[in-house]
């Protein structure tokens, strides 16, 4: 997951992102808007599927909402329900409790979903044995071989899967709606793209000062993971912040309100991209969209990288792109639903071309 590893896959990426955007486009053309949030979340699930496993999840093709992307839409959900009921749900596996009950099943469904990833992966190894297709799952599948079991090879595939989909879809949805109704966040950003070169790379978006500016900012609004991130103090006990923790005190820090404090970001709730030109010590320290320490997430540089390239690709292709009121979309249907993970209330995103 280290940038430079990254270089090597950026290729796909770059494809999935080309797809993604055709997809929207047909979709703008055909009824008028298009879900982003819809294809966005095919977007990060077939680049993820592929870079772990050297395989897409073809859901970008398909163009469908099946079982497999109805349970990506409600990780978030799921995932508060376990976290703040395990005993429930474990007992739901024996009893039927409506809720609890299709939390667990989900939760099955996912591990089935990361066993077959596995099994697919191993498959293609199998046919040839010399010269692997290489992803990012390689090395942990040789762990596996040596020091893994089979069930934390299968939980670790879980979480590449979960972890690498919906919170990089979700951040790609608010980045594409908060630009879109920005009349002076969006042409600036256009113009920008507009310097790329021919058969641009990643390395050239890093480059581009306000671009990145704008996924800093996104990522401070609109975090896909801005709930509680719990820490245990060492024994012996230690100060935090001129307060005294006995050991094994736990403690949690969330970016929600971190991201939202006025001393260190004036106009807290306003999309402003600008604030990150010359940001202050306190601003690079309270952001954490991430989580901060030595348990941030391993994804971050996968995560920037999609960001960069999807936004890049989408504003070149539809420059003057809104938000669309069809269906009665409107800013409420994009209010932010915080479980351990956020996502839009609406659960959609309608976007048009001009």
């Amino acid at each position: 997951m280290s940038e430079a590893n990254l270089k090597n896959v950026e290729h796909i990426v770059q494809a999935r992102g080309d797809l993604a955007v055709e997809k929207i486009g047909l979709g703008m053309k055909r009824y008028g808007a298009a879900d982003v949030l819809k294809w966005w979340m095919f977007f990060s699930t077939d680049v993820i599927g592929e870079l772990t496993f050297g395989d897409s999840f073809r859901m970008l093709e398909q163009g469908k909402v099946n079982q497999y992307a109805r349970d990506l839409q409600k990780i978030a959900v799921n995932v508060g329900v376990r976290v703040a009921f395990p005993r429930v749900v474990k007992l739901a596996s024996y009893l039927p409790l409506p809720l609890f009950t299709a939390v667990y099943a989900a939760t099955q469904r996912m591990r089935s979903y990361a066993e077959e990833s596995i099994h697919r992966y191993e498959r293609m190894v199998a046919a040839e044995p010399n010269n692997p297709k290489p992803t990012l799952f390689t090395k942990l599948f040789k762990a596996g071989e040596e020091t893994m079991s089979r069930p934390e090879l299968v939980a670790d595939s879980q979480t590449y899967i979960t972890a690498g989909s919906d919170t990089t879809a979700h951040s790609l949805t608010y980045l594409t709606w908060a630009v879109c109704r920005d009349e002076t966040v969006k042409p600036r950003l256009v113009k920008e793209l507009e310097t790329l070169p021919e058969g641009y790379r990643d390395e050239d978006l890093k480059a581009l000062p306000y671009l990145n500016q704008v996924v800093q900012e996104t990522l401070r609004l609109y975090a896909a993971a801005p709930a509680l991130l719990p820490r245990e103090i060492p024994p012996g006990g230690c100060e935090v912040d001129g307060y005294w923790m006995p050991g094994g005190t736990e403690v949690q820090t969330q970016a929600y309100s971190m991201h939202r404090d006025p001393v260190v970001y004036p106009e807290p709730e306003r999309f402003n991209p600008s604030r990150w030109e010359s940001p202050s010590i306190e601003m690079k320290d309270a952001w954490m969209p991430f989580g901060g320490g030595a348990r941030i997430c391993i994804g971050l540089h996968l995560a920037q990288m999609e960001l960069r390239i999807a936004t890049a690709k989408f504003f070149r292709a539809f420059p003057h792109a809104k938000v669309s009121t069809l269906e009665g979309f409107n800013d409420g249907d994009m209010e932010q639903l915080v479980y351990f993970l956020m996502y839009p209330k609406g659960k959609r995103c309608l976007i048009q071309a001009s």
